[in-house]
């Protein structure tokens, strides 16, 4: 039980930060009482148990009912109620425990922010810089496939520096902190194929997997919850294939079938802190062996720290960068790679 005060207390701090006062004062709540605590037990081994057990109550919130805790998400209500919202909290959890338990032991977090991708565009203008070969992009915990589609949305930087790809009407903003800035070309570099992993695949088709997509955004996040309506709507009409399976095991043959007149390129956001170390191991053997045998990038964050690292596999060659610090949705990065 004192592994869920700390997730909670933890979560507390990081959602004050992430601008989201309802979860912070709900995660300190919940840090300091048993029932919800041995509620959110329940939560599969390797699953961040504060963000499930929110999202899950959020969901049951979302599906309607007439609960007095839905006074209190603005993302139900345009004016929430500022009372204490615990004891109504609480109670919502008692009266649905079974419906909470079940989302507990079937769903997983794959918030996979879209707006991650104001990095991915950078970096991966990068690596063909680099390589200059068409990129195959191979996502691990790719959710529903919406940073497969870096390269077909707008961005704007700093609210100065715009891209428009012009493919879609999903406009990503962001903000680079610091003085470096990345090149930040007007044309995405060419991509070969697209594939993304998951242990589940979320299919915008499919009612329920949006409905938990959807619930798994914090509710005061409404720009977060507008975009990601459009990017659903983008993925549905985007070819991609997405397999559903362990992304580490399965990331060698898949690797093996796709010829070598492209970059492979393997990547992930917020994942590996979902992995066992055994598989954060095994994951960084099977890119240093595909290395040897063609060029292989990879991107991520999660393993050693939580800044985002580019390890390159060019030509025989090994390069390893820090690209920098990012925000866990993505509305700010820095630059570290000197160009």
């Amino acid at each position: 039980m004192e592994h869920l005060v700390k997730t909670f207390k933890d979560f507390s701090q990081e959602a004050k930060s992430g601008s989201s006062p309802l979860y912070s004062y709900l995660s300190s709540q919940i840090a300091k009482d048993h029932f919800i605590l041995s509620l959110a037990s329940y939560t599969r081994k390797e699953q961040p148990a504060a963000n499930l057990l929110l999202a899950s109550v959020h969901c049951l919130l979302l599906n309607g009912g007439s609960h007095p805790l839905r006074n209190y998400y603005p993302s139900i209500m345009a004016q929430p109620s500022e009372e204490d919202a615990f004891p109504a909290f609480k109670h919502f959890c008692r009266a649905h425990e079974k419906e909470i338990k079940m989302l507990l032991k079937t769903k997983l977090v794959q918030t996979n922010e879209v707006r991650r991708c104001a990095y991915l565009y950078p970096c991966f203008s990068y690596v063909y810089q680099k390589t200059k070969q068409p990129l195959t992009l191979i996502e691990i915990g790719t959710s529903a496939g919406f940073q497969l589609n870096w390269d077909r949305y707008n961005y704007s930087y700093n609210s100065e520096r715009m891209i428009l790809n012009g493919r879609t009407n999903v406009h990503i903003r962001s903000t680079i902190k610091g003085e470096n800035i990345p090149t930040l070309p007007l044309h995405a570099p060419p991509i070969n194929d697209r594939y993304g992993i998951d242990l589940h695949i979320n299919d915008m088709n499919n009612r329920e997997d949006l409905a938990w997509l959807n619930a798994l955004i914090w509710p005061e996040h409404s720009e977060r919850r507008e975009l990601f309506l459009k990017t659903a709507e983008t993925v549905k009409q985007s070819p991609m294939q997405l397999i559903e399976g362990d992304g580490v095991e399965l990331l060698p043959s898949i690797a093996r079938k796709i010829p070598k007149g492209s970059t492979l390129c393997v990547f992930h956001t917020h994942v590996a802190n979902q992995m066992k170390d055994s598989a954060k191991e095994k994951l960084l053997d099977h890119i240093e062996a595909i290395g040897r045998e063609r060029n292989v990038v990879h991107l991520y964050n999660n393993i050693a720290d939580t800044k985002l690292h580019l390890d390159l596999f060019v030509n025989k060659g090994r390069e390893e960068y820090v690209v920098g610090e990012t925000d866990g949705h993505g509305r700010w990065f820095t630059w570290e790679i000197t160009q």
